[in-house]
């Protein structure tokens, strides 16, 4: 059979039923095997980006995961971004670039060794994209295509997953192979990450604790152990807390949740954080979004237990004291772990406070509702939230508009609500939401993006209208780069370059009806009652949601502060009273990041 065939063949045996895809010159044998085969299809896109950001999302609704397929040079560096996504996320994804003649690449001569390119879009994206996928890998000859394939396949859903990359040279996709005569990969060589779980020593340490914390993270979900952490749960009444990525793993009226802590997190969870005395982190690399830039005053007087797959994340010296490693998958880490004697660890003093702080620094605030001439961003994403279904998607892209709604979202426990957090780039939310409603079978998504960052990506609106996907796009519309505003009037002197200055935007009405697409504008709180039927159709809709230029993400942190003390600071009788721990120093020398 042709090489080409088999790789259908392949992707098909894996249940990898979309391949998103632009075809070009270097590609065209492995796109033309979709012409023999009914069992897998393609969705042709508008960019390589988008296609590797539909990908992202496809694979993290799963069952499945999902595959791009692309051209050489400027297709394949165009993948980069949308990897770079699923790797730092940990979101399995394969990504196979087609690549010149093998006769035609600058190795294959001694005499071109150094020549910068030999054949018509030659690009070595493998050495481009090795520091961004788990395994990247130029194939040399036909007879290693079934343990390549293999291979990616195993690290991309294996340990701490990822995505993989495969570039075919184009004479190598036309070669004829014999299936049974390819070489395997031994899938049994398999990374160990069992060890052995002391339940007896973590239990002791709950057992003498009086202010534990649960941190949930992203990992949890995709290590898929999501009933597994609820029958976990059931073990403890105390508070929990999330970071951003695990945000949707419970409803935000559970009775032990306080909600998500770091640098654009909430007042309350990060109080509970701080002044605990023992923090059982599941599934979170505890980056310095979470602990802020000064890690050694995250949880200064907190025993931490820290379970992570990744040796790395949970080794790295940065200032973070971790006092118990547990080096494993959370699927074996809630499989051996039992409680002593099967108590129940149990802190309803604790848990009442941490809901007194939960109760007196609410995210909405009444003076939100007061906005008269724009729509406030916080009140609007909490009345988005009330309005959404437990099975409704929500994919948020970066910048403001993330952290309005990660902050002011309240999620009821069923819905999935994510962006890129590693890498945030502009322009995620758009495709991400179409990959996302494919891999629910067409469904409705709700994409929250900025009048920014839609732009990166807006040529995807056609492929939402041929496809006739039911995305509802939200653009919160502040007229510039909100985030990087109150960053440069921080530490700029309000000298907004290339933010307010310099930025425009298009007519968004002009622009939805160019691509078939239904628009809507909200000036005001008034005009809420427009979105419930909008959001309801079963077609395509902009919503222009108009804001004030000036709105600021409140609270956040800044100035190297812990992550206690956000701006706007309380007065500092109200903060010392918040606080039970010694105060940290203060590092005036640390800018945080937008």
């Amino acid at each position: 059979m042709d090489l080409s065939d088999y790789v259908l063949d392949f992707l098909t045996n894996k249940k990898v039923k979309k391949v998103f895809l632009i075809t070009g010159g270097a590609i065209s044998f492995l796109v033309d095997a979709f012409s023999r085969t009914k069992k897998i299809n393609y969705i042709s896109v508008g960019h390589e980006q988008a296609a590797a950001m539909m990908a992202d999302s496809y694979s993290r609704l799963g069952p499945n995961f999902s595959c791009t397929m692309v051209t050489s040079g400027p297709g394949a560096t165009n993948l980069l971004t949308g990897i770079a996504c699923s790797y730092f996320d940990s979101v399995p994804s394969l990504h196979i670039c087609g690549q010149v003649n093998t006769y035609e690449q600058q190795s294959t001569n001694k005499s071109t060794h150094k020549v910068r390119q030999v054949g018509f879009q030659e690009t070595d994206i493998v050495s481009i994209a090795k520091p961004i996928t788990k395994f990247a890998y130029k194939l040399k000859h036909e007879s290693e295509i079934k343990y390549i394939l293999e291979k990616s396949y195993h690290l991309a859903t294996t340990g701490r997953p990822g995505p993989v990359l495969i570039d075919i040279p184009m004479d190598l996709q036309r070669k004829k192979i014999i299936k049974n005569k390819l070489k395997s990969f031994n899938q049994n060589v398999k990374l160990n990450y069992k060890m052995y779980i002391d339940s007896k020593k973590i239990s002791k340490e709950f057992i003498k604790s009086k202010k534990p914390v649960i941190i949930l993270g992203g990992g949890i979900k995709y290590s898929k152990t999501e009933k597994k952490l609820n029958s976990f749960l059931k073990n403890f009444n105390i508070p929990i807390t999330t970071t951003w990525s695990g945000v949707d793993l419970i409803d935000h009226n559970n009775k032990n949740y306080i909600g998500n802590i770091g640098v654009y997190g909430s007042r309350s969870a990060n109080f509970t954080v701080q002044n605990s005395d023992l923090i059982l982190a599941l599934g979170t690399r505890l980056d310095t979004r979470i602990t802020g830039g000064a890690p050694k005053t995250f949880a200064r007087e907190a025993k931490k237990i820290v379970v992570d797959i990744d040796k790395y994340e949970i080794n790295k010296k940065r200032g973070l004291n971790i006092d118990i490693k547990i080096n494993t998958d959370l699927n074996y880490f809630f499989q051996k772990f039992k409680l002593q004697k099967n108590i129940k660890i149990e802190r309803k003093d604790w848990l009442r406070r941490c809901h007194q702080w939960k109760n007196k620094y609410p995210i909405v605030l009444n003076s939100f509702r007061e906005e008269k001439k724009f729509v406030n961003p916080y009140v609007f994403i909490e009345f988005l939230s009330k309005l959404l279904t437990k099975k409704d998607i929500i994919i948020a892209d970066d910048g403001g508009h993330l952290t309005w709604t990660l902050q002011a979202f309240k999620v009821k426990y069923g819905q999935k609500l994510f962006s890129a957090f590693g890498n945030s780039p502009m322009g995620y939310a758009l495709p991400a939401s179409i990959g996302a409603s494919i891999a629910k079978s067409n469904s409705r998504i709700i994409c929250v993006d900025g009048d920014g960052s839609l732009q990166i990506n807006l040529q995807e609106l056609h492929t939402i209208d041929k496809l006739k996907l039911p995305i509802k796009i939200i653009v919160l519309n502040n007229d510039g780069y909100g985030i990087i505003k109150q960053f440069q009037e921080l530490y700029l002197g309000k000298r907004f370059e290339a933010s307010g200055k310099g930025v425009s935007n298009p007519n968004f009405y002009k622009l939805a009806k160019a691509f078939n697409i239904n628009y809507t504008k909200i000036n005001n709180h008034h005009e809420f009652q427009k979105l419930k039927p909008i959001i309801f159709s079963k077609k395509a809709e902009l919503i222009e949601v108009k804001l004030d230029k000036n709105q600021k993400i409140i609270p956040k942190l800044q100035f190297g502060n812990p992550i206690e003390d956000m701006s706007p600071l309380l007065p500092r009788k109200e903060f010392y009273n918040n606080m039970d721990v010694n105060l940290a120093n203060r590092n005036k020398k640390i800018l945080e990041a937008n």
